[in-house]
């Protein structure tokens, strides 16, 4: 019996030739060869397209993280925020160009999803099930963070009477194990709660879990003593800290149970943008390797002589036309927001009320190297 064959009602151009090739080629004849991929019409951006008509960008933030997003009289600022303005310089050549609008964790990604935002600058735990089966595309990691626990500090009993030549006791440190048993605060619904019930199931532990519907909520009951610790990304248990009364007499305990790498996301399918938004991050952590600033970028686009940050800041290359953007793109990023260092010690820092160190953020060449890396501009 021969074999039907079905008229399909609609072919791509690469299958339609193919499908060609093989009828003449039995018949003995040749058939043109299909294009080559690299000729095949590639689709415009309709995010960078509707962003350069619209003259702005639209980012959702988590509304009241202090450092990372808050609302004050001079309006919204933070470490987020200065991605999000990053990645308008970028774009439009105007850090100001902006309008920020405040999202919960249940309305953050229907939000992108459904383009009321363009972009979430950060506060996103990058993760398969994120990744994957949300329908969200990570433009890499601008915050190195992991989960773990703020609890009550260790009572330290009085000195022993000194005796000469006798080495000094270390300080008392409090670790996981000691949690064995307590009462722990988590947002209800949070990534924070799956971890912590795995990662205590796995350490054969047990603890009494006290759910919450919100952060703020879980701090509260754990000043009320309705719980002996609370369990969250360290960045937020550092805003958590600094917001106590009596900080001193409280811990955010070295050991930790998860990582949790966040950053920029942009809706799934938005190749382009998604370059934008990535090369933006990028840039700023580049500019850091290259000990660039905003107060003297000006001076080495005038003078340096150095490839890589020629290519960054427009002078040689064409990185910016590649990416659908004016050539001195990454200049205008830095001069007018900064480089990585300056956005998180600007937020973040130890002159901040937060005071957080560099730790896992820190370059991965730094003096005390860290997880932060930028592949090359190139």
């Amino acid at each position: 019996m021969r074999p039907r064959v079905f008229a399909t009602p609609s072919l791509s151009l690469a299958a339609a030739l193919t499908l060609m090739a093989a009828v003449l080629g039995a018949c003995g004849r040749k058939a043109p060869p299909p294009p080559p991929a690299a000729e095949v019409a590639q689709p415009v951006d309709a995010t960078l397209q509707k962003i350069k008509e619209r003259k702005r960008l639209r980012c959702g933030v988590s509304e009241g993280v202090p450092g990372f997003s808050e609302r004050g009289l001079t309006g919204w600022r933070g470490f987020d925020i200065d991605i999000c303005r990053a990645v308008a310089a970028a774009v439009l050549g105007d850090s100001r160009a902006v309008s920020i609008t405040g999202l919960s964790s249940r309305t953050r990604y229907a939000a992108l999803q459904s383009g009321t935002v363009d972009l979430l600058p950060g506060g996103s735990s990058f993760t398969f099930t994120h990744d994957v089966s949300l329908g969200l595309t990570y433009a890499g990691v601008s915050y190195y963070d992991s989960q773990g626990f703020l609890t009550s500090a260790p009572r330290t009993p009085p000195p022993p009477r000194p005796r000469r030549g006798a080495t000094p006791s270390p300080p008392l440190e409090k670790t996981v194990a000691a949690l064995n048993g307590a009462r722990i605060c988590v947002q209800g619904g949070s990534p924070a709660q799956q971890v912590l019930a795995e990662s205590f199931r796995a350490r054969g532990m047990a603890y009494r879990p006290v759910v919450k519907e919100d952060r703020q909520q879980a701090l509260q009951a754990y000043q009320r003593g309705e719980c002996d610790a609370v369990s969250d990304d360290l960045a937020m248990l550092a805003i958590d800290l600094s917001s106590l009364s009596n900080p001193e007499r409280h811990v955010i305990l070295n050991e930790t149970l998860a990582d949790e790498p966040l950053g920029p996301v942009v809706r799934h399918g938005d190749e382009r943008w998604a370059d934008v938004v990535r090369w933006t991050l990028n840039a700023m952590i580049l500019a850091e390797q290259s000990k660039l600033n905003s107060r003297d970028v000006e001076d080495a686009r005038q003078n340096s002589v150095e490839p890589q940050v020629r290519r960054l800041l427009g002078l040689e290359g064409d990185a910016g036309r590649r990416l659908g953007l004016a050539d001195d793109w990454a200049f205008k990023v830095i001069r007018q927001v900064g480089a990585y260092d300056e956005v998180f010690e600007r937020h973040l820092g130890l002159n901040t009320p937060l005071k957080m160190e560099r730790s896992r953020n820190a370059l991965w060449n730094a003096d005390k190297p860290g997880q932060l890396y930028a592949p090359p501009l190139r």
